[in-house]
């Protein structure tokens, strides 16, 4: 019997804060430079890069959560039969938290006993543990720490189901994950729909990314010979190469499948282009452990782990405080994270994917022999489903995939239900399917300058005062407002302001530059200086960046409780070593500004440059909820501080030789060390 509930889930969590109202504009190029190593092969290069530049707009920025955790209640959905009890948080990116096994009473996935934000993914805030299902632009997708809205459907045997869905702001996709768990099934069956309903084709990305328990007997497989990997092997370096499994050079000779063998932060992508029924496993000493197979679309694989290092140790301990160590693996749409894959116009995408636990011989599983490894799963796992028996799941899927929810158990932003009242506005739009309910109720706030452009054909103008921060940037959005400024009485500040945004993000920097400065001239706004700033920045001008800044906060220096005016300030002070002044700045800012994570870091770099040391000790001891993966900012100043303490003590300068000396003599504490390779 197949039950679907909705519960109170209560677990220790942080509370996101208010969303960053600056705009964050997209790269110049909207293609990522990769290297590729000569091994890579000519077809593995095909939309290597392409579109996979940092792009977040009309999104905003999740960057104002602490590490002061307490217990918070979110309301999750269960879905459960005899074999799998399924957990959902819909109100955090329809997370799957929790997958347990019933027979064995065993959980299958990693699931984090805290929500504890961290600066990993493309707005900034993510969390660890659990199912996450990514789609739109290379990285952690925008709504993994936002509701999305979940309804409860119908199954093929009448059993209740849930389904995901929103609509994707960036891509101006919709997306849905159907969920089904049959009466008697030892799999959880998700089936992915994408739909376009564009009239041009457009960039897309999907990523499942699924977080196993790590630990010195699990390995991972998959059905593939090949793997593209970042080579650090050698004296060169490069993002990409391609090399056979599973003794990668980037290991010195170590097996890549079992992930305690990597002593940095590592990810290879396994090339399952020969079979016609691609998975990925991660197994224990006894042979069992999750299992996650698919139809052929969603062909690709990956394996990351965060590193046996000091960092990726804490990096683990930071996301989950209290919880187990974890590796991620991963189902992707393309060969790797960056390739870019093209969507056509008005297309309708969908694969079926199952989760359940697997059992195979251990002695064949942690063979020796590759060939034999894989082969030993994709052998058990076809004897309780074969390729044709999914493709029928997938069938039926397909039959049901536009029928509405039953009941709508979460709701979700009205920026779907925006979408779908401009729609009605456009009589040639490509109709929506009726799986994608979005009530008008949901229409909120945010939503309002924009229907007010709809309906009454003008943007109302607003206070400077006011924080703003609904970015439109999608092009139908950009001809009603183009369109509405023809009428001089419709030319205010703040629709201006809005004009630039989306001139901006549509790479017309000077369109962008003229709207800023008409606004400005209507009405001053720190707003349109700091957009200015940005512009400065981006070619390259950083004292007229430091000017506009100056002007954005002597207009706005308390911005309704926004504190990334400030960061920004700050941080363009230092860049031109005005310490000094940067100081004074950190004096004024407000209490509640200076206990922001970014500001307390430059905070830090100011008084290790006006010698302070005694400051930067105290900065460094205190742990940071936001620094970003990769970031090295904290261990920088670490050294930095001790080289020149180091000076003092010695009266001496510093050659190549003693730094290292004192490197190895002063390693950071935990606490600050975030690096991705222990040399850094």
């Amino acid at each position: 019997m197949t039950t679907l509930q909705v519960a109170n889930l209560v677990m220790p969590g942080v509370h996101l804060g208010e969303e960053n109202p600056l705009p964050y504009f997209r790269d110049r190029s909207t293609d990522r430079a990769v290297a590729a190593d000569a091994s890579m092969p000519k077809e593995k290069r095909h939309l290597l890069g392409w579109e996979t530049g940092f792009r977040v707009l009309p999104y905003r920025m999740q960057d104002t959560y602490t590490r002061q955790r307490g217990l918070i209640t979110y309301r999750s959905v269960i879905l459960e039969n005899e074999f799998l009890r399924a957990t959902f948080l819909p109100e955090l990116g329809g997370r799957l938290v929790s997958l347990v096994h019933k027979p064995n009473d065993r959980e299958l996935l990693c699931r984090n006993p805290v929500f504890q934000p961290a600066n990993l993914a493309i707005r900034n805030a993510w969390f660890s543990g659990g199912v996450e299902w990514n789609i739109g632009q290379v990285g952690h997708t925008f709504t993994t720490c936002s509701p999305v809205f979940a309804a409860a459907i119908t199954g093929a045997q009448a059993e209740p189901g849930l389904r995901l869905y929103e609509f994707e702001r960036c891509k101006n996709l919709f997306w849905q994950i159907d969920f089904y768990l049959p009466p008697g099934s030892p799999w959880l069956i998700a089936f992915t729909r994408i739909f376009n309903p564009n009239d041009a084709e457009t960039s897309i990305y999907w990523w499942t990314n699924t977080a196993v328990s790590e630990a010195s007997d699990i390995r991972v497989l998959a059905p593939a010979r090949k793997a593209l990997f970042a080579n650090f092997s050698g004296e060169s370096f490069f993002d990409l190469a391609f090399g056979d499994l599973p003794y990668l050079p980037t290991l010195s000779g170590r097996d890549a499948t079992y992930s305690l063998n990597s002593d940095f932060a590592d990810e290879f992508f396994f090339q399952c282009d020969e079979t016609d029924f691609p998975w990925e496993t991660a197994l224990d000493k006894d042979g069992g452990g999750l299992i996650e197979a698919s139809t052929p679309r969603l062909r690709y694989r990956k394996l990351f782990c965060w590193g046996s290092h000091t960092g990726g140790r804490h990096w683990q301990e930071f996301l989950s405080p209290g919880g187990k160590a974890y590796i991620e693996i991963q189902a992707g749409l393309a060969p790797t994270q960056l390739h870019g894959l093209k969507m056509p116009a008005r297309a309708d995408w969908g694969w079926t994917q199952i989760f359940g636990f697997i059992h195979a011989d251990p002695e064949r599983v942690h063979a020796t022999d590759w060939e034999t490894a894989w082969k030993t799963v994709d052998a058990s796992l076809r004897s309780r489903m074969t390729p044709e028996e999914l493709s029928g799941i997938e069938l039926g899927c397909r039959e049901r995939v536009d029928l509405p929810g039953k009941e709508i158990l979460q709701s979700a932003s009205g920026w779907g239900a925006l979408e779908i009242a401009r729609r009605k506005y456009t009589p040639d739009s490509l109709s929506i399917p009726p799986s994608f309910v979005f009530p008008e109720s949901s229409l909120g706030v945010e939503q309002s300058i924009w229907l007010d452009l709809l309906r009454e054909g003008h943007m109302p103008e607003q206070s400077p005062e006011m924080v703003t921060g609904d970015w439109m940037v999608q092009g139908e959005w950009r001809d009603l407002l183009e369109s509405s400024l023809k009428q001089s009485e419709n030319r205010n500040w703040f629709t201006l302001l809005h004009l630039g945004v989306m001139k901006m993000e549509c790479f017309d920097e000077d369109g962008a530059k003229a709207a800023w400065l008409e606004s400005l001239d209507l009405k001053p706004s720190g707003w349109a200086w700091r957009n200015l700033a940005q512009l400065a920045l981006r070619r390259g001008e950083e004292a007229q960046a430091l000017a506009c800044l100056i002007r954005a906060w002597e207009i706005y220096k308390d911005p309704g409780g926004c504190t990334a005016l400030a960061q920004e300030y700050l941080w363009a002070l230092c860049s031109a070593h005005h310490f000094d002044k940067a100081l004074a700045v950190f004096n004024s800012l407000p209490e509640g500004f200076k206990r922001n994570d970014r500001i307390q870091i430059l905070r830090a770099r100011i008084a290790l440059e006006l010698g302070d040391l005694d400051t930067v000790g105290k900065m460094l001891q205190h742990e940071y909820a936001v620094v970003r993966e990769g970031e090295t900012e904290l261990t920088d100043i670490w050294f930095e501080m001790c080289y020149r303490r180091h000076a003092v003590k010695t009266n001496q300068s510093l050659d190549d030789k003693t730094r290292l000396s004192v490197r190895r003599l002063n390693p950071p504490s935990a606490s600050i060390d975030f690096r991705s390779h222990p040399e850094e």
